[in-house]
C-alpha cells in the first residue's frame, strides 16, 4: 500500500502566509520570511506536497525553499482556483479559505498536474532583462506621446530619448550575451529565419522553451497562454478567449511578430484569407502569431532549419 503524502495549502501575501494542513485539518499563519518559513519547513514529514497560488513574485520564496527541503511543490493558477471554487460551491474567499481551497485541489487534481521547479540561474538572467527592455520601452513610448503635443517640451526631451533608446541597445547586446552565454545563440538565429520574428521575439521564444520540457507544441502553446479557452453547451456557443496565462510580454513580442509577418510576401496571403473568413484583425494576428510559435518549437525541438515552404503545407 502506498503512503500518500502529506498535502498542505498555503494562500501567499506580501507580508504572511496562511497553511492548511489537511491531514490535521489545521490551520496556521507564518510571516513570509525566509528564517520563518525554513524553520516552519523542518517541522514538517518528508515529501508534502505543498499548493501555492502563484503570485507576482511573493511566492517564490516559499517555493523555492520547499524545493531545496524535498518537497513537491505545486504553483496553482489563481483563475483556475477561482473556477474550481466556484464548482465546489464555495461562498467564502478570504485567506484561510484559499489555503484549505488549494489544500482540496491539490488533493483531488495532483495527478493531473506537474511539480514546480526553481528556474535556472541563466533564465531568470534573460527574464529579468526582457522585462526590464518591456518597461523601458513603455515607459519611453508614454513619454514621448505625453510630451508630443508641446513642441518646446518635446524639444527638451529628445537627449532623454536618446538616453533610453542607448539603454535599449546595451539591454539587447546583454539579451544576445545571456543568450551566447546558455548555449542559445545559434537556436535563437534559427528562430529568426521565421518571417516578422526578430532577435527580441527570439530570445523571448527562446527563454519560454527553455523553461521546461513540453510533450507537444500544444503544451508549449498553452505555456505561453495562446490556447483557447472554450465554452459550449448543447446550442450554447460561447465565445471564446485565450487563457492569456504566462508571460504577457512573451505574448506582446508574438503579437508585434505577427503583424509584421502579415505583411510579408510569405504569410500575407493568409492573413488576407483569415479575414475574409470574418475574422477581426486582432484574432487573425492570434492565429498567425500561434502558428509561428508553433514553427519556433518545431525548430528548436528539431534542432533543424526553417523551411516555410514546410511550416505553411495545409
Amino acid at each position: 500500500m502506498t503512503m500518500q503524502s502529506t498535502v498542505i495549502g498555503i494562500d501567499v501575501a506580501k507580508d504572511s502566509l496562511s497553511l492548511y494542513r489537511a491531514d490535521l485539518e489545521q490551520a496556521s499563519e507564518l510571516i513570509n520570511e525566509p528564517h520563518a518559513i525554513a524553520t516552519w519547513l523542518k517541522s514538517l514529514p518528508a515529501g508534502c506536497s505543498l499548493a501555492i497560488e502563484a503570485t507576482n513574485t511573493y511566492h517564490v520564496a516559499v517555493a523555492t525553499l520547499a524545493h531545496k527541503r524535498g518537497h513537491r511543490v505545486y504553483v496553482i493558477d489563481g483563475y483556475r482556483l477561482s473556477n474550481y471554487r466556484k464548482g465546489i460551491g464555495g461562498r467564502v474567499k478570504n485567506d484561510l479559505s484559499d489555503a484549505r481551497l488549494l489544500a482540496r485541489y491539490l488533493a483531488h487534481e495532483q495527478k493531473q498536474l506537474h511539480p514546480w521547479a526553481p528556474p535556472s540561474r541563466l533564465y531568470r538572467k534573460l527574464q529579468a532583462l526582457l522585462h526590464r527592455r518591456a518597461t523601458l520601452v513603455r515607459v519611453t513610448t508614454a513619454l514621448r506621446l505625453s510630451f508630443a503635443q508641446d513642441r518646446q517640451l518635446a524639444e527638451a526631451l529628445k537627449p532623454v530619448l536618446q538616453q533610453m533608446k542607448d539603454l535599449e541597445r546595451t539591454l539587447n547586446r546583454a539579451l544576445q550575451s545571456t543568450l551566447k552565454e546558455a548555449g542559445l545563440s545559434a537556436q535563437a538565429q534559427r528562430c529568426q529565419e521565421i518571417e516578422g520574428v526578430g532577435p527580441i521575439t527570439a530570445a523571448a521564444l527562446n527563454l519560454a522553451f527553455l523553461r521546461g520540457t513540453f510533450r507537444s507544441s500544444d503544451a508549449f502553446i498553452a505555456f505561453l497562454g495562446l490556447d483557447v479557452r472554450v465554452r459550449e453547451s448543447g446550442r450554447y456557443i460561447g465565445r471564446r478567449k485565450l487563457t492569456k496565462q504566462g508571460d504577457p510580454e512573451i505574448r506582446r513580442l508574438l503579437h508585434n511578430a505577427a503583424m509584421a509577418a502579415s505583411r510579408t510576401a510569405a504569410w500575407k496571403e493568409r492573413y488576407q484569407a483569415y479575414l475574409q473568413r470574418g475574422l477581426k484583425k486582432t484574432e487573425a494576428l492570434t492565429i498567425l502569431a500561434r502558428k509561428l510559435a508553433r514553427i519556433a518549437f518545431a525548430l528548436m525541438t528539431s534542432q533543424q532549419p526553417y523551411r516555410h515552404r514546410d511550416a505553411t503545407a495545409g
